[in-house]
């Protein structure tokens, strides 16, 4: 005797052994032994054997229709065979009654199992619901095969189109066109970037990095909202000096000044800072811009400003305009000994802006040690640079990069590479020039003295303060080891960090003798650092990643060239040519500040990786130097004044 029973869900077929009433011994025909209980027999059968009924019932199961079984049964609980009966007419033999059943059993949205072969009709409109779920579910898996087939093609289905940042950045997986582009991936073994800028979804690979950082970042664009215009004071006095600025071939976010003017004793030194807190104050629209965006991004090529462009157009210090402007005064003696200071707030008439390029081959170390070309304003650049070095030793901080190198990105947008727009050249400026020093000097100088002020006067303010090496913002007054001053105040760059526009306010409430904007203990005050401090930390991150990815461009521009570079640690090397960062696994174990060379094998711009292989140690050359940390912002555990983040120019930290 054959029995059909059901194991794991499924039906099975089997010889019966031993029948001990409440149990039995079956051998199946694999030659399987199995225990079961009578209870769960499905049916007891002589013919055919247990070896061929599935096979036949399942033939036979082919020929029913779904649909015409659940209108021919009725609405009560019913079982397998008495309804085999029921539609056949005529007692039903093994193999349609199994056939009956495996109908039953594969339709759950007709039939609703009530326990081992009963079932019951489903309700006509719970019925109506399941088949317009499957329905759903067969466009929906269609739409996705199309979707994949169209990826695979290179071609970029409409639905994907609007969806390509979020796809890249945040995809929803519940969504059609994420899973067919991830049953597309999965296909032809590609990451979703990777496809989708084979099927045109971007213009270029520097589209899928700033993208990524806006969608983060600036999820509603990088177009500023209309607000109210500034107003400034109209009663401001002028400034009895001739102002002039010092600054990058692009920087258009002019924050500080200088002027040099004689006097009996020697010379008054201002330093003159921007002041937009003068046109506009907290709770303001251009104060919600600025609280929002806290800083301005910079990026080879392209920046994202803080503030929108004709504000700062309105008030940078741009050369012949009386600008308003913070400006504090350092008396000075002939032998270059500050001997007092005294702040004010006025319109500072601006007439030179002048810039780097211009500037450094006639004045730079070279000529500054013998003598020189003569050249519009030499004797105010010469007499500052001489009081720098004079603050710089009174500090007792010597700058400790002289023999490191600043990189220049300049990206022009005009040309159009393999790799899509943007054609970058880069170029070295040696870090600590007579022009880097005098700014860095001169902001320290500013940020100390205004920080100090705001504390005597027990105004709140945000500071930088560097202990033990970690440098962290703070509202109270601490010391800043690596510039060795009690404090230091962001206070130089209001037009470009917000940190240096609330102090800027605080400083403007002290000079007026008013209330402060921030009082002491102010919760929006800390809220602000915190916000900053972490906007901050991922714009220079940004920043960082961006200078890599051009630096990859420049690799492949160059035809990847083999290279020489400097060991840095283990198996972690830095061009020589171009600030670039990487492990060449090849290379065997050599000391920190060894020169080698490398073949350039290959670049990836999607995923910003280089490899490399090594080649040769090079000689060394006579002016080696040795790699420190802080000349690799990866690994700096401290910052300099000309170590800065993110910025426009190398004396960033100090502005």
């Amino acid at each position: 005797m054959n029995l059909l029973f059901e194991e794991d869900g499924a039906f099975k077929t089997g010889t019966i052994l031993t029948d001990n009433d409440a149990s039995l011994q079956v051998e199946t025909p694999y030659g399987k032994r199995l225990k079961l209980k009578s209870k769960d027999v499905l049916m007891r059968f002589a013919q055919p054997s247990a070896g061929e009924l599935l096979e036949r019932a399942e033939a036979e199961a082919e020929g029913l229709d779904t649909e015409f079984l659940w209108e021919v049964c009725g609405d009560d609980e019913f079982g397998f065979a008495e309804f085999a009966q029921e539609y056949f007419g005529h007692t039903p033999n093994t193999v349609e009654s199994t056939a009956v059943l495996l109908r039953l059993h594969a339709a759950p949205i007709y039939f609703h199992r009530k326990g081992r072969g009963r079932f019951r009709k489903a309700p006509a409109e719970i019925l109506q619901a399941a088949l317009a779920g499957l329905e759903k579910k067969r466009q929906q898996a269609a739409a996705i095969e199309r979707m994949r087939d169209e990826l695979l093609a290179g071609r970029l289905p409409e639905e994907l189109r609007p969806l390509v940042r979020q796809l890249l950045y945040k995809p929803d997986r519940n969504r059609l066109e994420t899973k067919a582009l991830e049953a597309a991936c999965a296909e032809n073994g590609k990451s979703p970037a990777r496809l989708l800028l084979d099927c045109g979804a971007l213009a270029s690979s520097h589209e899928l990095h700033f993208d990524r950082f806006l969608f983060e970042y600036f999820a509603a664009g990088t177009d500023f909202p209309a607000v109210d215009e500034p107003v400034e004071p109209a009663d401001l006095p002028l400034a009895a000096v001739r102002a002039f600025s010092i600054d990058d071939a692009a920087t258009t976010e002019i924050d500080d000044a200088f002027s040099v003017t004689p006097t009996d004793t020697g010379w008054s030194v201002g330093i003159h800072i921007a002041a937009p807190g003068l046109g506009f104050g907290r709770g303001s629209g251009l104060d919600g811009i600025a609280r929002e965006r806290l800083s301005t991004v910079y990026m080879p090529g392209n920046k994202i400003t803080m503030l929108p462009d004709h504000i700062v157009g309105r008030f940078t210090l741009g050369e012949g305009r009386d600008c308003p402007a913070l400006s504090l005064y350092l008396e000075v003696s002939r032998d270059l000994i500050v001997t007092g200071n005294r702040s004010c707030i006025e319109r500072v008439p601006v007439v030179a802006n002048l810039r780097h390029h211009d500037i450094e081959p006639v004045f730079n170390e070279t000529t500054l040690a013998d003598g020189g070309p003569d050249f519009p304003w030499k004797t105010e650049l010469t007499l500052l640079w001489e009081l720098a070095t004079v603050l710089e030793a009174g500090r007792g901080k010597p700058a400790a990069n002289q023999n490191l190198v600043d990189y220049n990105f300049n990206v022009d947008w005009n040309v159009v590479t393999e790799d899509g727009p943007g054609r970058i050249e880069i170029g070295r400026r040696p870090r600590g020039s007579p022009l880097d020093k005098l700014v860095a000097e001169l902001m320290i100088a500013a940020n100390s003295t205004w920080g100090k002020a705001l504390a005597d006067a027990g105004i709140p303010a945000l500071y930088r303060a560097q202990t033990g090496g970690k440098v962290r913002m703070t509202t109270a007054a601490a010391p800043h080891e690596g510039l060795g001053v009690d404090c230091y105040a962001w206070s130089s760059s209001p037009l470009r960090r917000y940190v240096d526009l609330v102090n800027q306010w605080q400083l403007i409430a002290w000079l007026q003798g008013s209330t402060p904007t921030f009082p002491p203990k102010s919760a929006e005050l800390i809220a602000a650092m915190r916000d900053f401090e972490l906007t901050y930390a991922a714009y220079a991150e940004f920043q960082r990643g961006m200078e890599r990815y051009w630096c990859l461009r420049w690799l492949r521009q160059a035809g990847h060239p083999s290279m020489s570079a400097r060991v840095l640690r283990e198996s972690l090397v830095r061009l020589e040519n171009i600030p670039l960062i990487f492990k060449v696994p090849s290379m065997p174990t050599l000391p920190p500040g060894t020169r080698v060379q490398l073949s350039i094998d290959s670049t990836d711009l999607i995923d910003v990786e280089v490899r490399a292989t090594y080649q040769e140690t090079l000689a060394a050359t006579g002016n080696e130097q040795p790699v420190e940390e802080e000349d690799m912002p990866e690994l700096a555990a401290t910052e300099t004044p000309e170590a800065p983040p993110a910025a426009e120019t190398p004396a960033a930290e100090a502005s």
